[in-house]
């Protein structure tokens, strides 16, 4: 119902409900897999939400209250043109432009050792001959090494070299620079563990497991996932790692999923993902008013 302004005997402006653009790609238009549970759970948090494709030069930006990157797994192919359209959109952006340029560069894991966060050993290689290099460095009788893109996504360009094996660059898409680890060999049983860190508290936790084989978690490449209790030490390691990226970056993190691989029996941190993770909404429909609580804790009140 329309308030009347008992003054001025003029009709008050309807309360304006908070817009929240949802940034997907060309390949989700709808969104990511389950969006439902975050569309409905938004919606009950009083906000409208829209789903809109990052790249697309129609969209008003600046009309939104919010924008929440979710979807955009093609940034990896597209990196400075994803970030330049970032730091565009502004203090809008959930997280922001400055962490994903940090996020979306696996060196982040050496800033996690450095600050003290258990992380799978990682080394940086510019150059084929330093992937060389560093897989014949990573111990006296190395085992199996994974050499992964710098700047990737959905473990597109990962690859797995054998104890004893040798190594060549893939296709230009996959080309570095790179990042060298041990293969963690506990990830072909006990598999990836994530947590996903929203508003600043551990909500939920996901077992994710490859198929036989394998090394890579995700679907299309035969994974499965499934929701498991949340552990005191998959929360822990998850919330000293997003405490972490905070104090490093001065940044208010507002979603994180931090993946988790257990190596000489503790849990470390695999990836941190601040930029676009996937929610699991499909498996973990719970997720959707997590995601939304925090969504809604920062829209009102606008202060930009």
């Amino acid at each position: 119902m329309t308030l009347v302004d008992a003054v001025a005997g003029e009709p008050a402006a309807e309360p304006r409900v908070p817009l929240v653009l949802l940034a997907t790609s060309r390949d989700w238009p709808e969104g990511e897999p389950g969006h439902e549970a975050l569309d409905a759970a938004l919606e009950a948090q009083g906000l409208a939400a829209r789903w809109v494709r990052w790249d697309d030069p129609d969209v008003d930006w600046r009309a939104a209250e919010l924008v929440a990157v979710r979807s955009t797994w093609d940034y990896d192919a597209r990196l400075e043109e994803f970030l330049a359209w970032a730091a565009r959109v502004g203090p809008a952006l959930l997280n922001g432009a400055a962490v994903f340029r940090w996020n979306t560069d696996k060196r982040y894991l050496l800033d996690l050792d450095l600050a003290g966060v258990p992380v799978v050993p990682t080394v940086p290689a510019e150059t084929p001959a330093d992937v060389v290099a560093a897989i014949a460095d990573l111990g006296a009788d190395p085992g199996a090494a994974v050499v992964k893109p710098r700047v990737g996504a959905g473990g597109r360009g990962l690859s797995v070299v054998p104890a004893g094996g040798s190594w060549q660059p893939g296709s230009e898409a996959h080309r570095g620079p790179w990042v060298v680890q041990p293969l963690v060999e506990s990830i072909r049983d006990e598999g990836e563990t994530s947590v996903f860190v929203l508003h600043g508290r551990p909500v939920s936790q996901v077992r994710k497991v490859p198929a036989a084989g394998e090394v890579r978690v995700h679907e299309w490449y035969g994974g499965s996932s499934r929701p498991v209790p949340l552990t005191d030490e998959a929360a822990g390691t998850a919330t000293r790692a997003v405490a972490a990226v905070a104090g490093l970056l001065d940044a208010d993190i507002a979603y994180a999923r931090v993946d988790l691989v257990r190596v000489d029996g503790r849990l470390v941190v695999g990836e941190v993902e601040l930029t676009e993770p996937g929610l699991y909404l499909d498996v973990l429909p719970a997720n959707g008013p997590a995601f939304a609580a925090a969504v809604a804790a920062r829209a009102l009140p606008r202060t930009w």
